[in-house]
């Protein structure tokens, strides 16, 4: 298991080396969302706006919204519409009520046409008025309205006998007459204010009696989410989402070796360095023919995403003395000049480059040839004049596994590893590939040579035999 941490350029990656499969996938989605869109019939949605005059507390409109979305009053619009196959607990979870500022109970409609959902919500709201200032009238106490007036009248007697008491009394501006006129005339601001308060007092009852519809709802010119645009787009999101999470959780699953160290134990070997392969584009595609191949190389399958991108390589001098140094390293680990088998697993590109090049600068010192081995079922030819194996390698490509399976089939075959060559590849740059071509100064005619002897030896001064 992998336990580098996820970088934004680690999914910059994927989206560059697998932006063919992510599309599929991405495809894929929004026709599973088109799909679902089609099984979920458009849906419309409207509301009417219903106005309570008057105070009224929060507690108070959230049991008005209640009240709204109640089986009576969706049943009586039911009834109303008079809709075929639509029962009232068919409408109930099409229906919705909530409270805004102002005192404004807003109840929505959602049906399958903007004419139904319109219609819908001005039944509701109809029904609601009706049904909240039924119960409003009642409850009311119808006896308790007659009490109030007549003891308003009460009060107004009382009020026109007060004044005649005031007149009757001694006009003249004595302290008896004063205090006499003063009480009375208390008395009667006191009744007014009591009969005020009485009014005051009456209850909500006369504010729910006075509701009013703002209006009818409009008809919808949309439909209400999700529409079958945002289902394709979030289908083929969702699945461009799931496709990023999967290749980070395969890299994080990954047993895959990348360390020196762990591919020398795994080889039970030592390493003798590290090969540039100069590439100009990802070369960590899988070979095969047929059908799957074919599709993998379509989709982009068949290159390594979780390899870091190539660094810049230097010019051919400095890669041929990393081959050098290799060539060295394995004549000082040889007693003598002899033969090696240079084994590299088959399918990586980079290694099979890297083997070829080494055959070639090790020349006859010692005497290398490189043969392919396929990981899945290893097999190295049997041992004839050659003293050992070397195996060749990417980094990143093979598991412990497999790469023990390379090192069984080598002592299988009476080889023994020794050593191990990690091939990496590198960006290649014209110029450090390709010098300058300058003018090279042409050569000055050499002189006859002058024969020392005749009697046919080689002059080795000239190299012209006489």
């Amino acid at each position: 298991m992998s336990d580098d941490p996820i970088r934004l350029v680690t999914i910059g990656r994927i989206v560059r080396r697998r932006w063919r499969l992510l599309t599929v996938f991405a495809l894929l989605g929004a026709l599973v969302g088109y799909g679902a869109s089609l099984l979920f019939p458009p849906r419309y949605t409207t509301s009417a706006s219903v106005l309570l005059p008057g105070t009224w507390e929060e507690r108070e409109l959230l049991t008005q919204t209640e009240v709204a979305t109640s089986s009576v009053v969706v049943d009586r619009a039911a009834a109303t519409l008079g809709w075929s196959g639509v029962s009232g607990s068919d409408l109930r979870d099409q229906v919705g009520a909530k409270a805004t500022d102002g005192n404004i109970i807003k109840i929505s409609g959602t049906a399958g046409t903007p004419e139904r959902a319109q219609r819908l919500s001005d039944q509701v709201a109809k029904e609601f008025v009706s049904y909240a200032t039924r119960i409003a009238s009642e409850t009311a106490d119808p006896g308790a309205a007659e009490e109030l007036a007549a003891l308003q009248q009460s009060v107004e007697d009382t009020s026109r006998r007060i004044s005649k008491l005031a007149d009757a009394t001694d006009p003249g501006e004595t302290v008896e007459s004063v205090q006499t006129r003063t009480e009375l005339e208390k008395l009667r601001t006191a009744l007014r204010e009591a009969i005020s308060t009485i009014k005051q007092a009456d209850p909500v009852d006369d504010e729910a009696k006075n509701m009013v519809v703002m209006g009818s709802a409009a008809r919808p010119t949309g439909e209400a989410p999700p529409t079958r645009t945002q289902l394709v787009a979030g289908g083929a999101l969702l699945f461009l989402l799931f496709a990023v999470i999967g290749h980070l959780a395969a890299a994080r699953m990954s047993r895959r070796l990348r360390g020196e160290p762990e591919i020398a134990a795994a080889l039970g070997s030592t390493l003798l360095g590290t090969l540039d392969v100069p590439v100009e584009r990802p070369t960590h595609r899988s070979a095969g023919r047929g059908p799957r191949a074919w599709i993998r190389r379509l989709l982009g399958l068949d290159v390594r995403w979780n390899i870091p991108a190539p660094q810049l390589s230097g010019d051919e001098a400095s890669r041929q003395i990393r081959y050098r140094r290799v060539c060295s390293r394995l004549r000082d680990r040889l007693p003598s000049p002899q033969r090696l088998l240079v084994v590299f697993p088959e399918g990586d590109e980079i290694a099979r480059r890297a083997a070829g090049q080494l055959v070639d600068v090790a020349g006859s010192d010692p005497l290398l040839r490189a043969v392919a081995v396929p990981v899945s079922r290893p097999m190295v030819p049997d041992r004839e004049r050659e003293s050992g194996a070397l195996v060749v390698l990417s980094a990143g490509s093979w598991t412990a596994a497999e790469l023990a399976g390379v090192s069984e089939a080598c002592a299988d075959a009476g080889h023994a590893v020794v050593g191990v060559v990690l091939a990496g590849p590198v960006r290649a740059t014209r110029s450090a590939d390709r010098p300058r071509r300058t003018a090279v100064p042409a050569p000055a005619p050499t002189p006859a040579p002058t024969p020392t002897s005749f009697d046919g030896e080689r002059d080795d001064a000239t190299g012209v035999t006489g």
